[in-house]
């Protein structure tokens, strides 16, 4: 889960946030997990969604037994039998690999030597970049052995190339061999200009995920982000700790997206030295990159190093059931949850991170809806519910699930992501992270007015928490993405509460108190739920087929994909 808002953590407590998971054990990538499902406690399930029903999936999925439903582990042998469990209750139909309930998500972990130096030769010397204190660097490639000599560095800017907003900062430079030194998040962050990209909101061009994509679109040899902690919303040391130990990744064979040999970041002091040993002051070059027609100017400096990596081949599952629609099966509406947390540690008192709001609760709220749909009667398009594994580690269930569609995704109309859902009670508001994407917020907006609620966006948009989850795959390859839950203005208690309810699980995010307790209200996610059951209908029971806005950086590969099929 990549927090937001109420009931989730503040924004300084994120990067890819969770790449420090604790490393899944080795599975067989030819076979689904043969375990049986927990036996839980004897639960008698309404057809409707019911507050006891998602306390009793919370309550069984967040238990002990499950032991944090880490990937790889006999956690994650519970956990998707118990998914495919309720599945097969419902009535779905298998989604997954071979007529089973299961898709196989291989993976890679890759593990960067902290003894690496980076040998920067700049103003007539040559110096070491320590690992940890000066820079991170790390690769995707699956190799053990990466090694770059005498790179030139040129600086790009932001390394944006949007074409949407007349904007590219590799125009007439060729950066083929060299070293990418790119600023964090987007022009209009730090020109304070809300009209430039979308001011304070961070766009897709201000995540650091996307420069590493484009530098490598581009030809680089490495890229380096300069780390400030406004821009980034985050201090170094988190960067330096998530990018140190195990990194997960796809194999790249399994990933359409382009990748670099080694990628990184600097801090904010190296980088200011490194200007100034080109002749350049950093406040003026962040000045000149915050305006249209900048150019990329070449650093009087060279990069290299030799960076070694254990490498280790794993794999996890993702769980896919669907109700086969009557009019059109090969069109598609997702409900989407990850079904993985953190697992357990060693050591003594609570050992196991429960994961009962993250994510146990969307896990619960699509077994939910699912049941709802099935008790509604057929669908006209398909209605697919997707739990996936690996979202800890980087959003990977997802992204497999992307690069390999068990539904095409030119068909599908569109995903809707539950992901920590609010257990503080009923709320006034409803909360869109990344509100002003896609026209799936004009529809969720009708039924919002039904049950007398206001839409908002998220309380720190320059956190880009909209790139921070799931749905975010689902967004980058085309596909609208909505990904909305309760808010904090609660209708017992008001904003005061809701903020209060934010702060007490601020201290139990990715902690082993995330664990269900009494107090909890339910009756705020079944009216949570009802609301993207309704979405879910309307789309899966008519033949619209929602847009990004225009403007949106998404929308070109949509347009696409619906011309290549109408």
């Amino acid at each position: 889960m990549r927090p937001t808002l109420i009931l989730l953590c503040s924004g300084s407590l994120l990067l890819a946030a969770c790449n420090r998971a604790p490393a899944p054990e080795a599975a067989d990538a030819s076979a689904p997990p043969a375990a049986e499902a927990p036996a839980a406690e004897a639960h008698t399930f309404k057809p409707e969604i019911d507050a006891d029903d998602v306390r009793a999936l919370v309550t069984t999925l967040a238990s002990d037994e499950f032991e944090g439903r880490a990937p790889g582990s006999a956690g994650e042998e519970k956990t998707v039998e118990y998914i495919k469990a309720q599945y097969e209750r419902i009535g779905l139909e298998p989604g997954g690999d071979n007529g089973t309930f299961f898709q196989t998500v291989p993976m890679v972990e890759t593990t960067a030597d902290e003894a690496t130096v980076l040998r920067l030769e700049s103003g007539g010397a040559t110096r070491d970049l320590a690992f940890g204190s000066d820079m991170v660097i790390g690769t995707r490639t699956g190799r053990t052995q990466v090694s770059v000599a005498d790179s030139e560095l040129v600086f790009v800017g932001y390394g944006v190339n949007a074409p949407e907003q007349d904007w590219n900062d590799y125009a007439g430079v060729d950066v083929k061999g060299k070293t990418v030194v790119i600023l964090v998040n987007d022009p209009g962050f730090h020109a304070g200009d809300e009209g430039l990209f979308e001011g304070n909101r961070m766009t897709y061009y201000g995540r650091w995920t996307y420069k590493f994509e484009e530098a490598a679109r581009q030809g680089a040899a490495a890229a380096l982000i300069i780390h400030d902690t406004e821009g980034a919303s985050y201090g170094w040391d988190v960067v330096k700790n998530s990018w140190s130990g195990a990194q997960f990744d796809l194999r790249a064979e399994d990933d359409p997206e382009p990748r670099l040999p080694a990628q990184g970041w600097i801090t904010g002091e190296v980088a200011q030295q490194l200007f100034s040993e080109s002749g350049l002051d950093l406040k003026e070059q962040y000045a000149a990159a915050n305006r249209r027609g900048f150019k990329a100017v070449p650093l009087q400096a060279k990069v290299s190093f030799d960076l070694a990596s254990t490498v280790t081949q794993k794999s996890s599952q993702n769980v896919i059931g669907y109700l086969p629609g009557t009019r059109a099966a090969d069109e598609s509406v997702i409900y989407l949850a990850h079904w993985d947390h953190l697992g357990k540690h060693e050591g003594e008192g609570d050992t196991i991170y429960n994961g009962a709001v993250d994510n146990a609760t969307g896990v619960a709220g699509i077994i939910e809806i699912a049941e709802r749909f099935r008790q509604s009667g057929a669908p006209q398009r398909s209605v697919v519910f997707l739990a996936v594994t690996l979202e800890e580690s980087g959003l990977l269930g997802s992204k497999f699930y992307v690069a390999q569609p068990a539904f095409p995704l030119e068909k599908t109309v569109g995903v809707i992501n539950l992901d920590a859902m609010s257990v503080a009670g009923r709320s006034r508001d409803v909360v869109v992270t990344g509100k002003g994407n896609s026209a799936l917020e004009d529809l969720l907006k009708s039924h919002a007015d039904r049950q007398q609620r206001t839409l908002v966006e998220e309380g720190n948009p320059a956190g880009g928490y909209y790139f921070r989850s799931d749905h975010f795959n689902f967004a980058k390859a085309g596909v609208p993405a909505l990904y909305a839950k309760g808010g904090s203005d609660l209708v017992e208690g008001g904003a005061a509460a809701g903020k209060a309810a934010g702060d007490e699980y601020a201290s139990r995010y990715h902690q082993p108190g995330d664990e269900i307790h009494d107090g909890w209200k339910f009756d705020g996610i079944v009216e949570d739920l009802e609301l993207l059951f309704a979405v879910g209908l309307e789309l899966a029971d008519g033949d619209q087929w929602p847009n990004w806005y225009d403007g949106n950086p998404f929308k070109a590969a949509r347009d696409a994909q619906r011309a290549a099929v109408e």
